[in-house]
């Protein structure tokens, strides 16, 4: 481990190096949303399988039409028929509806708005038709064999459906991790419960817990421990054997009850970094367990567990998230996690020592004119225990650690947090 406090960038880059992507899993394709796709699909069939009426309205042949004019109506052809009917002649139309499969023979579908029936007979109405048209030709969506979707793709509500219309109901994909929060502090009380002199009510285990259920992360387990370095080691270690990534928050930094770094240790996690020139969150410790994959082998897991031991202080806790937890679940996942920066001009100027990036919660604002640049405005607050300012703020402003004075409308780099 790095015993020099180290740039956010710097941070950034250790855990991308370090956490790999966990191991595929097959599961029910309604389980898949948001997760990636693991390996290649290929399409079972041809989609449609039959030529195919793409709406309601007439079929025939197009040379039948352009040879006679007027068509004789021999029966209908409705959606979920087993069989398209008899071979017509090419003087014959039927009438077919959306999703009926084309008869043998017919080409072309005119929709039921541009035709005039009169005694049996159809009379064509659409100067713009074309042959061809409004008839879904077999494999049209996609051909038996053919590269349905590619590994690396992001599950979508949409993809669900594409692949459900193939008839999948498993697909292979990268799994969500199984998370554990730690909640250490004897200074902690539950919300809900009577507070004594020297007493805070505990709020960081529902502030991850949200966070994690905002990006989709819902296997989640909250376990609390004691300022105590025996006990802090043996709650870690029962989470270390089923988890693929611990959050511990509190005791983090380098005072008497801080037993964080020293519990890891005795658990068996190598340290990477401890310190990062930041604030809020300085004391940030990053760490792996490797070599824990016997009581998870049953499910995706790289062999290893992402520990991460985060400040008590709630500002801190969730700056850290957005910037480093989410850049660690990205890397797990292989799905887009991680707020995606953007710039934008600051409303007031902000000064402060070199040395350190700093982290400003912030309200990004949308310009009513689409050609004014995006506004965005420091909120007050901005203290690491104070966590009033971060529940209506909906950007992080990161001042690099090199810049020690910005004025009102420089350009800013934020990202966007839930």
């Amino acid at each position: 481990m790095t015993q020099t406090m180290i740039s956010v960038a710097e941070a950034k880059s250790l855990i991308r190096s370090y956490v790999g992507r966990l191991k595929p899993v097959n599961v029910l394709l309604g389980d898949a949303l948001g997760c990636c796709l693991a390996q290649d699909v290929i399409s079972p069939l041809s989609m449609p399988g039959f030529a195919q009426s793409a709406m309601d309205g007439y079929a025939f042949s197009w040379d039948g039409y352009k040879a006679f004019g007027a068509l004789e109506i021999a029966g209908e052809v409705a959606a979920g028929a087993s069989e398209s009917g008899p071979r017509r002649s090419s003087n014959q139309a039927v009438r077919i509806f959306t999703g009926a499969p084309v008869p043998e023979g017919f080409d072309t579908v005119v929709m039921q708005e541009k035709v005039k029936v009169e005694g049996g007979w159809l009379y064509v109405e659409d100067a713009a038709l074309v042959q061809g048209r409004n008839v879904r030709l077999v494999g049209s969506e996609i051909a038996e064999g053919a590269l349905a979707m590619q590994v690396g793709t992001v599950i979508t509500p949409a993809a669900i459906g594409f692949l459900a219309s193939l008839g999948l109901t498993h697909v292979m994909v990268i799994p969500r991790p199984r998370i554990a929060l730690i909640v250490t502090g004897d200074e902690l009380q539950t919300p809900g419960e009577a507070l004594s002199f020297g007493q805070v009510y505990e709020s960081n285990s529902q502030l991850l817990q949200s966070a994690l259920q905002w990006l989709r992360f819902s296997q989640v387990e909250i376990h609390y421990a004691k300022d105590d370095l025996a006990s802090l080691t043996q709650t870690l270690a029962a989470a270390l054997s089923v988890a693929d990534m611990v959050l511990l928050t509190g005791g983090v930094s380098v005072g008497d009850y801080d037993f964080v770094p020293k519990a890891a240790a005795a658990a068996g996690v190598e340290a990477i970094f401890h310190k990062i020139k930041q604030k809020p969150g300085k004391p940030l410790f990053f760490g792996m367990k490797h070599g824990v994959a016997d009581a998870k082998s049953d499910v995706g897991t790289t062999n290893q567990t992402v520990v991460f031991g985060l400040p008590g202080n709630p500002a801190s806790v969730l700056t850290c998230f957005y910037q480093y937890v989410t850049v660690a679940l990205e890397q797990l996942t292989g799905t887009p996690v991680a707020p995606v920066a953007c710039r934008a001009q600051i409303q007031s100027g902000y000064t402060k020592p070199i040395g350190l990036t700093h982290f400003l919660k912030a309200d990004l604002q949308l310009p009513k004119d689409e050609q004014a640049p995006i506004a965005v405005f420091v909120m007050g607050a901005q203290e690491s225990f104070r966590l009033s300012s971060f529940a209506v703020s909906n950007v992080i402003i990161e001042i690099p650690a090199e810049t020690t004075t910005v004025e009102k409308g420089d350009w800013v780099m934020v990202y966007p947090i839930g």
